[in-house]
């Protein structure tokens, strides 16, 4: 779920049952630095608005960089030619200079027009007019980007509304490939739909490995358990394969071995108050991490207590600085994560 008090998920799948049914709000404000859901709502309300006969006369999609406010009103004021509605809609809206003015038609907009403004990857000043009166009398959507942590379960539930059901280790070894972007996991969900056998509905990572074309043996999931188990000749060939890989990134994956160490010094300084924890409190501490995968943060608590995850933790800070371009000298990306590889199990 995104950011905020609002499940996204779920007031997108209202939106876009409310508009397959024929209703419409007068005004959408589609907005958020994670397109996904904004692009949902967008696409299902042009879809369902208008019949095919209606769109000649009364559908105008414009880009935000092409149009200023005055158009877009002057547009959004027209009435609808032999149709029950018109639709006027602006993407990239944030693109639009005088994008605020469109505040005065949305205090009292047609109720025979529906207008989207769509913000890709941006959002309205939420203490300004247009914001409010969006909110007012339309509908606002505000879709942020999950964290890493929680992309995993966001795959694991976007698997199950597809009638999938997804492995753990399935759906981290799509979250480490996917980051953060939910339109690749559909792209790759759908392809694995066309390729997996009939009949079949259990993703395991074999199947994410043969259809997206990640390899599991060398990937920072795999970096990370052999860290925490402290096996040093396949760490450091899994931390050499990756850096050789020509879409590595030593921030993204300082990041991830970041928030790793952190959930290891918490998991640790949970079980120092206590041998044996709380299953909720263990679920507190290792936030964001299947059940399935406990068992190896219990390997990595006792290979790296927290002392050790602590000096983890400022390890990787200053490789983060070193990854951004900081005191490397003609070290690469890959020499740079071998070399923080060889730190980190030496601590």
């Amino acid at each position: 779920m995104a950011k905020g008090s609002v499940n996204v998920a779920s007031q997108c799948s209202e939106l876009i049952g409310k508009a397959r049914a024929g209703e419409f709000y007068p005004v959408y404000l589609l907005m958020g630095d994670e397109p996904y859901y904004p692009d949902l709502v967008c696409n299902a309300v042009i879809e369902h608005s208008l019949d095919e006969f209606s769109r000649d006369f009364n559908e105008t999609i414009c880009y935000g960089a092409d149009v200023d406010a005055e158009t877009v009103i002057t547009a959004a004021r027209r009435f609808p030619m032999m149709a029950e509605r018109q639709l006027v809609v602006v993407k990239d809206a944030q693109a639009m200079k005088d994008l605020e003015q469109l505040a005065v038609y949305c205090e009292s907009p047609l109720d025979s027009t529906v207008l989207v403004l769509l913000m890709r990857g941006a959002s309205a000043d939420k203490r300004k007019s247009l914001y409010k009166q969006c909110q007012k009398n339309g509908v606002v959507v505000e879709s942020n980007a999950l964290r890493d942590y929680e992309m995993a379960s966001w795959i694991s539930q976007y698997f199950s509304s597809q009638g999938l059901d997804i492995a753990p280790d399935a759906a981290a070894l799509l979250a480490e490939y996917s980051g953060t972007d939910m339109g690749r996991i559909v792209v790759e969900t759908d392809k694995l739909l066309k390729n997996l056998p009939e009949g079949v509905n259990r993703v395991s990572a074999s199947d994410i490995e043969k259809n997206v074309g990640i390899s599991r043996e060398f990937s920072i999931f795999e970096l990370t358990k052999e860290l925490s188990f402290r096996n040093a000749p396949k760490a450091l060939r899994v931390a050499a394969r990756i850096g050789e890989s020509a879409r590595f990134a030593m921030p993204m994956a300082v990041s991830t071995l970041y928030t790793y160490f952190v959930r290891v010094l918490k998991y640790g300084a949970l079980k120092e108050k206590s041998r044996y924890p709380d299953r909720a409190d263990v679920a507190a501490a290792l936030q964001g991490v299947n059940p399935y995968f406990w068992k190896e943060y219990d390997a990595a608590v006792a290979n790296y207590p927290v002392p050790k995850a602590m000096a983890a933790v400022s390890l990787l800070c200053d490789y983060d600085y070193k990854g951004k371009g900081g005191d490397v000298g003609e070290a690469t990306p890959g020499d740079l994560l071998v070399e923080l590889v060889v730190k980190l199990l030496n601590l």
